[in-house]
């Protein structure tokens, strides 16, 4: 007879803003583009969003250096 043992061990995963390792289980995770970001927090979850957010209002910005 063959016996699967399960892992009691949960795994682990790094919030994407402050990098602290929490169990994937209990991870807020929003998937962002072609990857999928964890977050120990709603905190967290709005530091990020609130970057992500600023780095798309950036993007729509007309870069000042370049010829009109």
């Amino acid at each position: 007879m063959v016996m699967i043992q399960k892992s009691t061990e949960s795994t682990l995963v790094a919030c994407d803003v402050c990098f602290r390792e929490i169990p994937r289980s209990e991870a807020i995770n929003a998937e962002a583009g072609d990857y999928v970001a964890h977050f120990c927090g709603l905190d967290c979850y709005h530091r990020w969003a609130e970057h992500a957010a600023d780095d798309d209002a950036a993007k729509r910005e007309p870069d000042a250096r370049r010829p009109s």
